[in-house]
């Protein structure tokens, strides 16, 4: 068979000058610089530095989380970054990398969460000086002026054993972390890293990441901003309700819209339900086989915070449709939300597709999974933790990278199409008049992107001392 087109013949030599790849992974090393994230967590690990002269541990676990924001999965890939020191600089070996890890207790990850924030606080204002406004997110074709946090856990395999993998309620083996989502930005909040076995919809769980989440958010956000919360139906304690309700006694203006599981008195409360009008697609159009209606006060609420309120949508199921028995009688596929949002606050249909945009975060747990916390290291729980403390570091860097420096479809695109456009291109180190420049190919159909964003970062104005 003939060939219709062929490859240029090439050979292969080992004696390349001053090339080096990743180049684009210099991008998060010094925007991690510019938000004040390196001093700041150099500032809360300073007790772990090991000798004078050696490496700053702040310093350890950005190279880290910049490794697993370009892609890594083991502390092996830290060799990408320090075999390239004429582009990265000094990078601590494996085993200085490991002894990191293992040392950062409970009290190391809360100083590295109050970092976290700092360097958050620092991007938002860099944000407001350059863009305005942070992103709000659009929701049937309206925009949600409020920050909108999205809780939600998935399981992550072990294919080892490892401190407190267990058994999971997919009958798999691993973990089950819950993490919590800001959906304006897809900056990842808070993340709690549990054994495969713990609930779904355990209260205390889900208070302490809300509570860690919270905590990040800039303090004129955080209370001059309203809040929404979603989570799936694992969030609809009641005990996490109150506490969201406690918050709001805070001062903070916060929101519930979470799932609800449908019970024999739902099920009466939707037989009886009479004013059933057409949902909203993403566009904000009427949606052919799809109704929604408030069934509010058709059934005993009790222990639900006062106001809550009970929207259920219903669609004619798609072939291959999971369905209850109660829907496969009715012949419609069935959803409850509970939400505390007051009438005159949006339609009910809004609401519902307000609620249904929670199903982004599956998106921001997929792509976080090849972004560190799809797999842990360590047979210690303990490093797993701080591994994923500096998962969560990476996906705000990455973040943080879109919404400071790119424009377009690449300031929304997900990580692999980053990695792949600019993070993992090559270039040239050259030296001239004391001055390192990196060349990258003028072919490169995204070099003016990357150039683009090296020049508005060093336009970023700097924190303060």
């Amino acid at each position: 068979m003939k060939a219709t087109a062929t490859r240029p013949k090439i050979m292969v030599t080992g004696g390349g000058r001053g090339v080096v790849g990743h180049a684009g992974a210099r991008l998060l090393t010094d925007l991690a610089d510019a938000t004040g994230l390196t001093s700041a967590f150099g500032e809360a690990l300073a007790g772990l530095r090991q000798r004078q002269g050696g490496h700053d541990p702040g310093r350890i676990a950005v190279d880290l989380a910049v490794m697993l924001a370009d892609g890594g999965e083991t502390i092996a890939d830290l060799a990408v970054l320090r075999n390239q020191q004429a582009l990265f600089g000094p990078v601590a070996s494996d085993p200085t990398a490991w002894r990191l890890l293992s040392q950062l207790d409970d009290t190391m990850l809360a100083e590295l969460r109050t970092a976290r924030a700092r360097a958050r606080e620092i991007a938002w204002a860099q944000h407001a000086d350059t863009h305005g406004d942070l992103p709000q997110p659009m929701v049937a074709g309206q925009q949600v002026d409020s920050l909108v946090l999205d809780i939600d856990a998935t399981i992550v395999i072990s294919h080892s054993e490892k401190e407190s993998a267990t058994r999971t309620w997919k009958k798999t083996f691993g973990f089950h972390p819950l993490l919590c989502f800001l959906d304006n930005t897809g900056e990842a909040l808070a993340g709690l890293l549990r054994e495969g076995r713990a609930g779904s919809n355990t209260t205390a769980d889900h208070i302490t990441v809300l509570d860690q989440a919270l905590a990040q958010i800039p303090d004129a956000h955080r209370h001059g901003t309203p809040i929404l919360l979603r989570s799936d139906a694992a969030g609809s304690s009641h005990g996490f309700l109150a506490h969201i309700r406690g918050l709001r006694e805070q001062h903070l203006d916060i929101r519930f819209s979470v799932g609800v599981a449908i019970t024999e008195p739902v099920r009466e409360a939707i037989r009886a339900a009479t004013g059933w009008i057409p949902a909203v697609d993403t566009d904000g159009d009427l949606r052919e086989h799809a109704q929604v209606c408030e069934i509010t006060g058709l059934f005993d609420a009790a222990g639900w915070p006062e106001g809550t309120r009970f929207v259920v949508r219903r669609e004619r199921p798609h072939p291959g449709a999971q369905l209850s028995l109660f829907d496969t009688v009715e012949g419609w596929r069935h959803q409850l939300v509970a939400t505390d949002t007051p009438p005159g606050n949006g339609s009910i249909q809004h609401l519902e597709a307000l609620h249904r945009a929670h199903a982004r975060v599956e998106d921001r747990i997929r792509t976080g999974k090849n972004t560190g916390f799809g797999r842990f290291p360590s047979r210690v729980f303990a490093i797993n933790q701080a591994w994923l403390q500096l998962a969560l570091t990476g996906i705000d860097l990455l973040a943080w990278t879109q919404a400071l420096l790119l424009d377009g479809d690449l300031a929304t695109a997900e990580p692999k199409k980053l990695r792949y456009r600019l993070l993992h291109v090559a270039g040239r180190i050259t030296r001239t008049a004391r001055r390192t420049r990196l060349a990258i190919a003028a072919n490169w159909p995204w070099t003016d992107a990357l150039t683009s964003a090296f020049n508005r970062l060093a336009a970023l104005p700097r924190p303060a001392g």
